[in-house]
């Protein structure tokens, strides 16, 4: 067990490493496989040594070997983060299906804050691919019942278009509407809606709390990306086990 562990740590790892490689080169119209892994200061074609996972970070402090350019800390941390919560899922996820909705949600989640963090954007091409990977795998790993995937579906996209309307583009971005929609397919409603109650949560939270340190300005917009990402963890992880604490508490 131990082995598969470390093996499921290492997966996670290398896909991390691969996701920042995603969001970055889709935010610029890139290729996935050319031209291959290089400085974006120097240009200066990556080896071995520079891509091993938060190891290679580490070893050149953060730095590129050649023109000794800082490294963004989103990289390591991503790539950490993407290991450790797919090892895990793997290991508390009470079924296969879960795991792997787990593993799905991780790597979308992980993508969009990368594109969202750097330039305030969740782009349609990631959404599109990740709407027809979560439908074909609810084809064949289907919901109780089977139409919640497609309720899901339409109470992300509906609460985040409501939002939208009601705060005239201001209060959400049609990058948050298309992304709640696509994990609504995914996870269904209940998981979608406590996503959106925790992202929300953590938003105003950290906000409030910025803005009383005098580290965010009030007009100036934030990146939700990570807000989402953290809400809907905290769903997928203790979701349930929250809900019924709550219930067991104020419903007695």
């Amino acid at each position: 067990m131990i082995l598969i562990d470390i093996y499921i740590l290492i997966l996670g790892l290398c896909l991390g490493s691969f996701y920042n490689v995603v969001g970055l080169r889709v935010l610029e119209g890139e290729s996935l496989i050319s031209p291959p892994s290089h400085c974006p200061s120097c240009g200066r074609r990556l080896s071995f040594i520079d891509l091993v996972p938060v190891f290679s970070y580490a070893l050149l402090r953060g730095k590129c070997r050649t023109c000794h350019s800082r490294i963004s800390p989103l990289y390591p941390f991503v790539e950490a983060s993407t290991g450790i919560l797919f090892l895990l899922a793997f290991l508390f996820a009470p079924s296969l299906s879960d795991m792997v909705v787990g593993w799905l949600l991780i790597s979308i989640l992980m993508i969009i804050l990368v594109t969202d963090i750097n330039k305030m954007m969740i782009p349609d091409k990631i959404m599109v691919f990740f709407f027809i990977l979560f439908f074909i795998f609810r084809c064949f790993v289907r919901l109780e019942p089977w139409w919640d995937s497609l309720l899901g579906m339409g109470v992300g996209f509906g609460l985040l278009m409501l939002i939208f309307l009601v705060s005239r583009g201001k209060g959400m971005g049609g990058g948050d509407i298309n992304l709640f929609a696509v994990m609504g397919l995914l996870v269904g409603t209940k998981m979608i809606l406590l996503g959106f109650f925790f992202s929300t949560f953590y938003g105003a939270l950290i906000g409030m709390i910025g803005m009383a340190l005098g580290k965010f300005k009030r007009n100036k917009p934030l990146p939700f990306g990570p807000f989402i990402a953290l809400g809907m963890l905290t769903a997928y992880f203790f979701g349930e086990t929250l809900l019924d604490l709550y219930l067991d508490l104020f419903l007695w």
